[in-house]
């Protein structure tokens, strides 16, 4: 028979009125959950305690919480998307009464569990305009209250002391324990973390520069790094705006900055700390760089985490001496690989750098509950500092340690938490003057390491009796259940795979609403993925306004880390994720949905459990979750690493091969990125990077898109106008294209984009890339209704305003890099059409850097790849599909869904293909 799995999350952590609201609220009949199972009570990575037991480890000290029996038997596949189950259909049409609480208890309730949110969760507007000094300190003196209630507030003066005694500080900070906001507040007054004036060599030359007084704080994305900036910004008081005169907190990230004058902290994204990199590589604008979230392992992360780890190694002689100091955090990958990666290479001589994954043991995520103070206090201790490194190989000869064992604390260090802020500021400060006491702490391989643990809720997992094979349809059933029989207050978080996905079910769920009886809370479905725009990503995180009404977030993996969604209790996990995996030998990048890893499951399961106690769903069997992996492929084994190489040369590294990078690249992978750089002309025959590849690192831009703003600059202004025009339309976060529902939709949008294909049709005058142009262009010369231009020709009128701002911006990069002599005309302006000359030279551009992505139409009608001889075939997408067949096209990505795919695709020449490939 099936029952609930408990997940202890720090139960201990509820305040008395919250306790007290949950033993006297009302509760409804607990619901059948239908085709649910069980394993028995779970620690957090989901091993069982027999499992643990057998290995010997210790067992909780706490009663089972084993939940009662569920009845129910294996839950069907059931019939298409559209036809909901009968048994959820009557109940939205019955109008069962389940007992919800009232909107007054909703809101009491909500208000006790607002003091405690952590991070960016339900921010408020900020930077009206209308925010004053006072106004905005009395913001900050409302928030210090919870700041204080948040699990790092403890462990606050042990991470200024590791970061006095040490250079590197590696957090194992659990979901919800406030590291991504306190941390970089614990530290920016720290007396390391201030602006001073030093003597380095420069060109043989001593100059004096100025070194450090800023923290960046590292994201994987963008609304990460604004909301949590907006947060830090309200907890100081600090105004965070456009166009503001001064403050303490900024953020950067790709086509937008705000930074005002005097900014102490800096959110930014991984891409962006790569580039200012490039132009500093030894990083002096910043005293320390706080890497975030470093278990996504991004490709831009194993990049910054390499010249970390050489600027931490080396003599320090481009920052006049001064140290920079490096925090990694992580809220689930084991700290042990990243310890020694970080280490002195003296300390663990055997460690080779570039082998990291699947030789680390997630050994705290095991038994962390089992903490050397019970059940009562199952935090770590600072004394308690650990490593699990075990990430080497069978054929070395040992096991090295990495001695992270932390010295004994002096007795003011350790009561120090219990002390108040005015009595530990004055001894605190006062540790440095004694060479004793400060060198407590000081680890010999350099690396310090802190737990902190996370402050959730207990969580109540489910996992399916049997394999589901349409999850689409057993999550929608699932939401529906939950919506029907869960009293509110509690908002769902639904995993998915991908926008399209998210869009069929909200879809569905919004029709489904329709139908639903005054008795049943309404629906407010919501979408989160990235590419939609930041207000609308940023709207989801907000608390629902309307009463009687339940928030459904339907996501993608972005929900997993960073920021909280305001108000969900309930998390429908389908299990998988969209992956790209580069496939060397194609060429190509395959866009596939497979399993997600165990540290992933209880990533999105801890998000039940930020606020109150949760539920969580998992639509898989309890065997296909411990047959996952452990954790995520990093995307630098399965990606095309070209533009990682591009920016390892540009930041001065020649023999990339040797860099050291947590996981490296396997060698073909990276000959053949380095191939086509010196096709793209990026690389010189003897491998140096050329005049032109440093020109395109410098772009926020893949590579390629950089080498074709080169190419046109060194034809015309006129034309590398039409190339940004082009660029901006490709690099929005969304297709500047919706695709029509119907034939009928098609018929119309083809008359209505008349305009844009012009009167001979778009087959002859350059394909996809002169559509954009010209889209582009009429956009931007619309002299009345923009939005309602867009409507009529089905153009997303959201992709178009980010289009317009990335065109603003590449366009001032090229006056800044005097590409262009001045900036054009403002809009709008007149325009003509592509002729057939303006077509090709626009092409030719492209193709400096796209010629190994081009095919020739073969003998049997089919394009066959330049580059491999793969068959490959137009995207439905794309303007030329269905049109008639050319001697050659080129395409400027390339998908493998069901087979092979060419997408944003423009006819050429094969004359054209041997030109590019011979210059």
């Amino acid at each position: 028979m099936p029952e609930k799995v408990h997940f202890k999350f720090g139960d201990d952590t509820l305040t008395p009125s919250l306790k007290a609201q949950q033993s006297t609220s009302k509760q409804p009949p607990k619901p059948a959950t239908t085709g649910l199972t069980n394993g028995v009570k779970r620690l957090r990575d989901g091993s069982s305690k027999a499992e643990v037991s057998r290995k010997e480890a210790r067992t909780p000290k706490h009663a089972d919480v084993r939940g009662p029996v569920k009845s129910g038997g294996s839950a069907s596949n059931g019939p298409p998307l559209r036809a909901i189950s009968n048994g959820i259909s009557s109940k939205l049409m019955a109008g069962n009464r389940l007992g919800i609480h009232t909107s007054s208890a909703k809101s009491a309730k909500n208000g006790a569990q607002n003091a405690l949110r952590p991070k960016g969760a339900g921010l408020d507007k900020f930077g009206d305009g209308k925010s004053n000094s006072s106004n905005l300190r009395s913001v900050a003196a409302r928030l210090e209250k919870a700041r204080e209630s948040l699990p790092i507030w403890s462990k606050r003066l042990d991470i200024r002391y590791a970061l006095r005694v040490n250079d590197i500080l590696l957090i194992n900070g659990e979901t919800g324990s406030g590291k991504s906001t306190q941390v970089p507040q614990y530290l920016y007054k720290e007396p390391w973390c201030k602006r001073e004036k030093v003597k380095v060599e420069v060109g043989g030359k001593s100059e004096e520069v100025f070194v450090g007084g800023m923290i960046a704080i590292t994201q994987p994305r963008r609304v990460a790094a604004m909301t949590l900036a907006q947060r830090v910004a309200r907890e100081m008081g600090s105004p965070l705006q456009k166009g503001a005169t001064s403050g303490e907190v900024g953020y950067s990230v790709r086509f937008e900055s705000v930074v005002p004058p005097g900014t102490k902290i800096k959110f930014v994204t991984e891409g962006m700390l790569l580039q200012e990199m490039l132009h500093d590589p030894n990083l002096r604008k910043y005293s320390a760089i706080i890497v975030d979230e470093i278990h996504e392992r991004s490709v831009d992360v194993d990049l910054i985490t390499g010249f970390l780890r050489t600027l931490l190694h080396s003599d320090k002689a481009g920052r006049g001496g001064v140290p920079l100091k490096v925090v990694v955090m992580s809220a689930t990958l084991d700290l042990g690989g990243i310890e020694a990666f970080f280490a002195k290479p003296e300390t663990i001589p055997r460690y080779n750098p570039g082998h990291n994954h699947g030789r680390v043991l997630l050994r705290h995520l095991k038994g962390y509950e089992l903490g050397p103070g019970g059940p009562k206090d199952p935090r770590r201790i600072s004394e308690d500092s650990f490593s699990s490194w075990e990430g080497f190989s069978d054929d070395q000869e040992d096991t090295a340690k990495s001695g992270s064992a932390s010295a004994s604390r002096t007795t003011a260090a350790r009561g120090a938490d219990r002390e108040s802020d005015s009595d530990i500021e004055i001894d605190y400060d006062n540790w440095e003057d004694s060479d004793d006491e400060f060198e407590v702490g000081k680890k010999k391989n350099g690396v310090a390491v802190e737990y902190v643990k996370g402050r959730e809720y207990e969580v109540e997992l489910f996992y399916k009796a049997t394999p589901q094979s349409d999850y689409m349809q057993s999550m929608l059933e699932q939401i529906l259940h939950l919506h029907v029989q869960e009293p509110l207050p509690g908002d769902i978080l639904a995993f998915l795979t991908g926008q399209d996905e998210i869009e069929t079910l909200q879809a569905e769920l919004q029709s489904q609403a329709e139908k639903l009886v005054k008795t049943v809370p309404k629906m407010k479905v919501m979408p989160l993925y990235g590419a939609l725009s930041a207000q609308a990503q940023q709207d989801v995180f907000e608390k629902v306004k309307e009463p009687f009404t339940r928030k459904i977030v339907l996501a993608t993996n972005i929900a997993e880390t960073s920021v909280t969604v305001s108000g969900v209790r309930f998390v429908v996990d389908c299990g998988k994720s969209k992956v790209k995996q580069y496939r060397v030998r194609l060429g190509m990048e395959s866009l596939l949905a497979k399993p997600i890893s165990r540290v992933s499951a209880i990533q999105r399961m801890g998000r039940a459990g930020r606020e109150a106690k949760g539920k969580c769903f998992r639509l898989y069997t309890e065997d296909d979750y411990l047959n996952l992996d452990q954790d995520e492929l990093p995307e630098i084994l399965r990606c095309d690493v070209v533009e990682a190489v591009l920016k390892m040369k540009a930041r001065g590294i020649e023999d990339v091969l040797a860099f050291p990078l947590m996981d490296s690249p396997n060698i073909p992978q990276m000959e053949k990125a380095l191939v086509q750089l010196h096709m793209m002309g990026a690389l010189d025959d003897a491998g140096k990077l050329t005049d032109a590849g440093r020109k395109m690192a410098q772009y926020p831009l893949p590579a390629a898109y950089g080498r074709v703003l080169v190419a046109a600059a060194e034809i015309s202004s006129d034309v590398l106008l039409d190339i940004i025009d082009v660029i901006s339309c490709l690099t929005t976060d969304s297709e500047v294209f919706l695709q029509p529902k119907s034939e009928e939709d098609q018929e119309t949008t083809e008359e209505s984009r008349s305009d844009i294909h012009g009167p001979q049709g778009i087959a002859g005058r350059g394909g996809d890339i002169v559509t954009l142009l010209t889209t582009m262009q009429r956009f931007a010369s619309e002299k009345t209704d923009r939005a309602e231009w867009c409507r009529k020709r089905l153009v997303s009128v959201r992709a178009m305003k980010m289009a317009m701002q990335i065109r603003k911006q590449l366009r001032q990069l090229c006056v800044q890099q005097k590409l262009l002599k001045e900036l054009p005309p403002p809009d709008p302006l007149p325009i003509g059409p592509v002729t057939p000359e303006r077509a090709e030279v626009l092409l030719k551009a492209f193709l400096k850097a796209f010629a190994i992505k081009t095919a020739l139409l073969g003998p049997d009608g089919n394009y066959v790849t330049t580059q491999g001889r793969n068959a490959i075939t137009i995207h439905p997408s794309s303007s030329l599909y269905g049109q008639k067949k050319f001697e050659a096209i080129m395409f400027l990505d390339h998908v493998f869904t069901a087979k092979s795919y060419a997408k944003k695709v423009s006819p050429v020449q094969a004359n054209w293909i041997e030109e590019a490939f011979e210059s």
